[in-house]
């Protein structure tokens, strides 16, 4: 897969060939031997019936006069080469003078394979290409302009496309002066100058008068309006002409024509006019044919089946640990891939210098990138060997040190998602603080990031947060629901599970109604509600479980708390009701739990990490960080108060808090889900006193008997 990536040269043609061997069979006709090295594995003429194959003539010649006929192919395959015998025939006067000039290494033509898979059937693949452009804003497809030209009629044809180009008024001739043009031509052929058919232009002269009729032993030029070729290979379709006229063997426009392909040579006897070439199409490796991701129907499809990701991703190479990736941008692609489309590598370790040593970091950095299994993929794409827009299976997330090729404009042009299966080789599903950066910057770049999460067997998509930084993984059909979330949050013990269950089910059920009445930005008929906790066991588990009995989303922030050594820490385990979710390393704690941006917190009763939690909402409110909303506290009058009253009568007392006691009055304390929804029911209808005007309540929380209303 990699060396075909790399491989400059299409798949249905050969690099040219020159001469080796030159003999005369009569006046106008040579028979040459042409070598052609270099050839792709790639190349369809491997696999084809050799009768699909023919030689095509340099234009440039084709243009003086010349025909080219293949006699016979010798394949040397395990050297990548082949030698062709062609017979040169010579067409009028230009071309009788120029087979004699015609040197040895002379580089004359290539060979095509037709192959009939690759016929364009269907005229709406090529009409969608109309009016769209390159990354350099050269048309794809069109006839005398970007818009493409009304003198470009499509239709079908024996089951295949046929466009027929509408030729201009007159015909091409030559000057007298070609004859002195035709040595430095032929020295031209030596080197395989790839401009001698614009020098040749220079000796054109055109008869706008003329007719377009073929004359017997004289070659027929007519043009058309400039032709852009970018998507596909252009071929005449000798048969489709009139009875008489035959079309040289420089009979196939590439796909890198531009602004070109404007004039065609024909020979043969006929007193017809001639009004127009008709060409058929084939089209080019599916990562080469520049179509956009929206036209791919059959691949869009199967984006939308899980079935199909985990299948695809079932055919990556083995062992599980290694990195594997592969780029896909068709729908049958993606349905019969093998294992030898990925690309495998081995997750070595990398010892970085550190920025202490700048040239050895910059190298070693590199080399790492260089050895990702996504490095092939993106660097084709910035050499424009894939042009295609695709996806990105990889079994990993990508490190983020491919940050820079990931997010650079020629691969945001190509790269529409990206799909893992493993947040970090080493870590398994739990993302670093650099992961997760990167799905930012991805996000913003319009790149989207989708887990094919064995845990919970669905695709979850990275979903920002509406005015934060910071995302979660969504199950797909909750996208949209997420996005617009009222959050509510639970913060309580992992080991206690508690018995405020069926309150909590009431009181979420209970704003669930309260939706109907209300009109608030929080709060109203098409609110979508959304539950984020810890994802662990107790208290977590419960508010996960009421969420999901509601069908309110269910969310989690994990953190990685596998045992480690010296550990004090419990396993958290996650549970199984959670639907969205985003992961942390431990490392990176209190990062995580600075990303929970609950619109309402609800705190059951838990230790020193809901102690924290717990402190961490007042200093929201206190600062400005985060919204001045009630924070609901489940449980008994006296478990809070030994829990906060101390500490907020404390630093009242020294002074340490002051200005800043009304936070107080963000926090409720409640028993039941009746005294919960009275104290958000006055929220959402502003008719709760909170914020810096409100009062101050000694004991640094509220019990709804004292609740302060405006």
């Amino acid at each position: 897969m990699e060396s075909y990536l790399v491989h400059k040269h299409f798949d249905l043609v050969t690099p040219d060939g020159r001469i080796i061997d030159l003999h005369p069979i009569d006046a106008k006709r040579k028979m040459a031997t042409v070598l052609i090295e270099h050839i792709s594995p790639a190349f369809v003429g491997y696999k084809i019936d050799p009768k699909l194959i023919f030689f095509n003539l340099k234009s440039t010649l084709a243009q003086l006069g010349m025909n080219a006929t293949g006699r016979g192919i010798d394949w040397d395959i395990e050297n990548h080469s082949v030698r062709v015998k062609v017979e040169l025939e010579a067409i009028g006067p230009f071309a009788a003078a120029m087979l004699d000039l015609l040197p040895l290494h002379a580089f004359v033509g290539k060979l095509f394979a037709a192959d009939d898979r690759r016929r364009v059937r269907d005229p709406e693949y090529l009409l969608r290409m109309f009016g769209r452009s390159d990354r350099k804003g050269r048309p794809l497809l069109s006839l005398g302009g970007l818009e493409g030209g009304t003198d470009l009629a499509l239709e079908k044809i024996d089951g295949r496309t046929v466009a027929f180009i509408s030729l201009k008024d007159g015909v091409v001739t030559y000057e007298p002066s070609i004859y002195t043009f035709l040595p430095t031509l032929a020295k031209a052929l030596l080197h395989n100058f790839s401009e001698t058919r614009l020098l040749l232009h220079l000796h054109h002269k055109w008869q706008e008068h003329a007719p377009r009729i073929v004359k017997q032993n004289d070659i027929l030029l007519v043009r058309t309006a400039p032709l852009h070729i970018r998507t596909v290979y252009a071929h005449v379709v000798d048969s489709l002409l009139p009875q008489g006229y035959h079309h040289t063997s420089a009979s196939v426009l590439q796909p890198d024509t531009v602004g070109s392909g404007d004039i065609y040579e024909l020979f043969g006897a006929s007193n017809q006019v001639l009004d127009d070439i008709p060409l058929e199409f084939y089209t080019l490796e599916p990562h080469r044919e520049h179509v956009f991701f929206s036209d791919r129907d059959q691949l869009l499809s199967s984006l939308e089946d899980p079935k199909s990701l985990f299948k695809a991703f079932a055919t990556a190479p083995l062992p599980e640990n290694h990195l594997a990736s592969v780029f896909v941008v068709k729908g049958t692609q993606m349905r019969d891939l093998t294992e030898k489309d990925w690309i495998l590598r081995d997750p070595y370790k990398h010892d970085f210098p550190g920025l202490s040593h700048p040239a050895r970091q910059a190298l070693v950095v590199e080399k790492y990138i260089e050895h990702q299994p996504q490095f092939p993929f993106l660097r084709a794409i910035e050499e424009g060997l894939i042009t295609s827009q695709g996806i990105l299976l990889s079994r990993h997330f990508p490190t983020p040190l491919l940050k820079r090729m990931l997010c650079s404009d020629q691969v945001t042009r190509c790269l529409k998602r990206i799909y893992f299966q493993y947040a970090s080789c080493s870590h398994d599903g739990f993302f670093s603080h650099e992961d997760r950066s990167m799905l930012i910057d991805l996000a913003k770049f319009a790149i989207p990031c989708f887990w094919v999460d064995k845990l919970s067997g669905q695709i979850l998509q990275y979903v920002l947060r509406p005015e934060k930084e910071t995302g979660m993984f969504v199950p797909l059909p909750l996208v949209e629901g997420f996005r617009k979330a009222t959050l509510f949050g639970v913060y309580g013990s992992n080991l206690l599970e508690g018995t405020f269950e069926k309150e909590l089910s009431l009181l979420l059920q209970g704003v669930l109604d309260m939706r109907q009445e209300l009109s608030h930005p929080l709060l109203g008929k098409d609110t979508p509600l959304a539950l984020l906790t810890g994802g662990g066991p107790g208290a977590m588990e419960v508010g996960n479980r009421v969420a999901k009995q509601l069908k309110i989303i269910s969310c989690a922030n994990i953190v990685d708390f596998r045992p480690k050594d010296k550990s004090v820490v419990n396993e958290q385990k996650q549970n199984p009701y959670i639907d969205a979710k985003m992961t942390y390393r431990l490392d990176r704690l209190v990062e995580r739990q600075s990303e929970f941006f609950l619109d309402i917190p609800i705190f059951l009763p838990g230790g020193i990490g809901m102690d924290f939690e717990y402190a961490l909402e007042e200093v929201r409110r206190k600062t400005g960080s985060g919204p001045i909303n009630p924070v609901l506290l489940f449980g008994e009058h006296e478990y809070w108060k030994r829990k906060i009253a101390s500490r907020f009568q404390l630093n009242r007392e020294t002074g340490t808090i002051k200005g800043s006691e009304w936070v107080s009055n963000c926090f409720y304390c409640i028993q039941t889900a009746e005294q919960g929804l009275s104290v958000l029911r006055r929220f959402f209808e502003n008719r709760l006193e909170i914020g810096k005007q409100g009062p101050i309540y000694p004991e640094g929380f509220c019990t709804v008997k004292n609740v302060s209303m405006k």
